[in-house]
């Protein structure tokens, strides 16, 4: 078991949802938390917060767009320059922009999804790996998503970035095993937080994430301390969700047909209806 007090740890995304409740829960257990995201204003009041709420805590606010290889590297850099070391990158900034490809925007909403999704978990931990090499220890957690594991419909561009952390962690975990240094991955399903009024999520047959399954921001934030203090390559939850990664690895064809007769079909029918498909 990793003891968190002291460690210093950067959340990402730290503005809101559930880089904003993981910031807490780390202050919670003494980490030295470093808060990256665009909205300093945010990351100032919560930074005042989680060193009030923790006699002895400290919690530095440092604005950042991950999209943005500069602001990466001042983020790094002043975070070594503040504590000299890093010992956990929780890799959590990112968006949703869902749609049916050909509605979705080239730049904005599919260029812009890569670059922070996908480019950002790589750039962000490409410029902290060196430090931990060089401490012979650290902890890079990178949040994904069940998109990593079933690609749904209007998700498409979403689904990619994430597929593509889910690769890209496993094979950093393989490439820095030596170092001491760990890679963990986590997989929640759906989330209450401001991810849905930001994706355009539209749905005429109102499919949505039962409530029962519906993660609270605080239940992502103490997974993921959970595995900052015992690591693991990665975690899917809820647990129900380990079903459906199953079916979609192990019986492709019949969730095909479920997801496309039970939504696609319902949700384009007048676009199918036009274009004498149905």
């Amino acid at each position: 078991m990793t003891d968190l007090n002291s460690k210093v740890v950067i959340v990402t995304g730290a503005s809101s949802g559930i880089g904003e409740a993981t910031a807490r829960a780390f202050g919670r257990e003494g980490a030295r938390v470093v808060l990256a995201a665009r909205r300093l204003d945010r990351l100032e009041v919560l930074a005042g917060e989680i060193q009030n709420s923790s006699p002895g805590v400290q919690a530095v606010a440092i604005a950042a767009d991950l999209s943005q290889l500069a602001d990466i590297q001042n983020l790094v850099a002043q975070t070594l320059q503040r504590f000299g070391r890093i010992d956990v990158l929780f890799n959590n900034a990112g968006f949703g922009r869902l749609g049916w490809l050909e509605t979705l925007d080239p730049v904005k909403d599919i260029e812009a999804q890569l670059a922070v999704n996908l480019l950002g978990v790589i750039q962000t931990t490409r410029q902290v790996l060196p430090v931990m090499i060089g401490q012979k220890s650290g902890h890079v957690i990178n949040m994904a998503s069940m998109s990593a594991f079933v690609g749904t419909p209007t998700y498409s561009i979403y689904a990619a970035s994430k597929f593509a952390v889910r690769g890209f962690s496993e094979a950093l975990r393989r490439e820095v095993a030596p170092w001491g240094i760990r890679v963990s991955v986590v997989y929640p399903g759906g989330v209450a937080t401001e991810f849905s009024a930001h994706a355009g999520i539209q749905r005429k047959t109102g499919a949505t994430t039962p409530r029962w399954m519906v993660l609270s921001a605080d239940d992502v934030a103490r997974t993921v301390v959970g595995l900052a203090r015992h690591p693991r390559p990665g975690l899917i939850v809820p647990w129900p969700h380990r079903l459906s990664a199953w079916l979609n690895q192990w019986f492709p064809a019949l969730v095909d047909w479920v997801t496309v007769n039970r939504f696609t079909v319902p949700e384009r029918s007048e676009e199918l209806r036009a274009a004498g498909l149905k």
